[in-house]
């Protein structure tokens, strides 16, 4: 993981996919804050810190990590109410937040595990306050990513969607997204499953960022997606983005 960590850091201001990422997540981000008056927020498995420095932007941040080099990466942002923890047991308060994130995390848990998460995250929400998940999709995309990541699972519309029922929360939006790239990551990730998953050494390609004109390329697309996303659902795609709020 701490590898993981290491390499987005390298990788997220830059790489396509995390440029797509952030047009993505920006609208629904700020519909959960709208008429919150310094909403505060939290963010689970803040990694570097990058998201968490982009929420700042909304609101008061606070972070959480179960990887110290993650809280390093993080304070050299400059950001402080950090803590070392578990997405299962998370250390705030009971209604403590008007919006709750967690970004990639939620594919590393087992269902157990994720079940304990989302019902943490309701815990720390308050009455009617907003979470936003972003989290792998589709188990036919699984490859070499899933194993430098210690990617558990991918999961699927409606598994997530009833995930977040069952947890307490009212589903206000859910979609696919990467549905631009979807042709090229499936050819790709079957590829690689017919050759032969990496090791864990050997994995962390997929998050080197390409070619400045294949990268280029790439974030055109999902730019592309991103204006059509407020609009219509996408229906298939490598992530699944959500936003649901507490019931």
């Amino acid at each position: 993981m701490d590898r993981l960590i290491e390499a987005t850091r390298k990788a997220e201001q830059h790489h396509f996919w995390f440029r797509g990422f952030v047009q993505f997540t920006r609208p629904l981000i700020e519909d959960a804050v709208s008429g919150v008056t310094r909403p505060r927020i939290l963010d689970c498995g803040c990694g570097t810190g990058a998201n968490m420095r982009r929420l700042a932007d909304y609101g008061e941040t606070s972070g959480f990590d179960l990887t110290w080099v993650g809280l390093e990466y993080a304070r050299e942002y400059g950001l402080e109410r950090l803590t070392q923890a578990s997405i299962t047991q998370i250390p705030f308060r009971d209604e403590t937040f008007d919006l709750v994130t967690a970004f990639d995390i939620l594919a590393c848990l087992e269902t157990p595990d994720e079940t304990r998460a989302l019902v943490e995250m309701r815990r720390v929400l308050k009455p009617g306050g907003a979470l936003v998940v972003n989290t792998a999709a589709l188990p036919i995309l699984r490859g070499n990513h899933a194993v430098f990541g210690a990617e558990v699972r991918r999961t699927t519309r409606p598994l997530l969607a009833r995930a977040l029922t069952t947890a307490g929360f009212r589903v206000a939006r859910l979609t696919y997204t990467n549905f631009t790239l979807f042709p090229l990551m499936l050819a790709v990730r079957l590829a690689q499953r017919l050759i032969g998953l990496a090791t864990p050494e050997e994995g962390g390609t997929d998050i080197a960022v390409p070619p400045a004109p294949v990268n280029d390329t790439l974030t055109a697309l999902l730019s592309l997606e991103s204006r059509a996303l407020p609009h219509v659902n996408m229906p298939v795609g490598s992530s699944l983005l959500a936003l649901a709020r507490r019931v």
